[in-house]
């Protein structure tokens, strides 16, 4: 089960939408196209539409499974007493002092360009169940980092 925002869910519903819609009949097209052009068993164009094809089933096939077996997170029960999944959360490294805000999501919603770091992460992971105040200790690849949670909001 993956727990995800509204927000996040109605978008891998859209984006499986655009897949089996606009981009299945295009590869389809694209497949009937290059098997017009003759001897399928020296027809690089045929072998690279066809394996592109079974990379987009197989990406429709994920997304539909995560769709499936997703759950939305009532946002008017989350309380911001520790760190749950949809929290933001600014944290102070104490080693160096770097304040830096995340927001913790489902794998599906992950961004870090955007802040929203993956739940099943090593960091979110030493977050989760936290209160402001807490100091956690995590191991990343790097080390490990002493991490201070200095607010929790939505």
């Amino acid at each position: 089960m993956a727990y995800m925002s509204e927000e996040g869910y109605k978008r891998l519903v859209e984006e499986l939408r655009v897949l089996e819609t606009v981009n299945r009949p295009e590869m389809s097209r694209q497949i009937a196209e290059a098997r017009d052009k003759g001897d399928l068993s020296e027809n690089a164009e045929y072998d690279a539409a066809k394996e592109a094809q079974g990379m987009l089933e197989m990406k429709i096939n994920k997304l539909k499974m995560i769709i499936s077996n997703a759950k939305i997170i009532d946002e008017s029960k989350l309380t911001t007493d520790s760190v749950q999944i949809l929290s933001k959360v600014e944290l102070k490294n104490l080693k160096n002092g770097t304040k830096m805000v995340y927001t913790i999501v489902s794998e599906s919603e992950a961004n870090l360009k955007e802040g929203k770091l993956s739940v099943s992460t090593p960091i979110a992971q030493g977050l989760l169940g936290k209160k402001v105040g807490d100091v956690t200790e995590i191991q990343v690849p790097q080390g490990t980092v002493h991490l201070e949670i200095m607010n929790i909001s939505f």
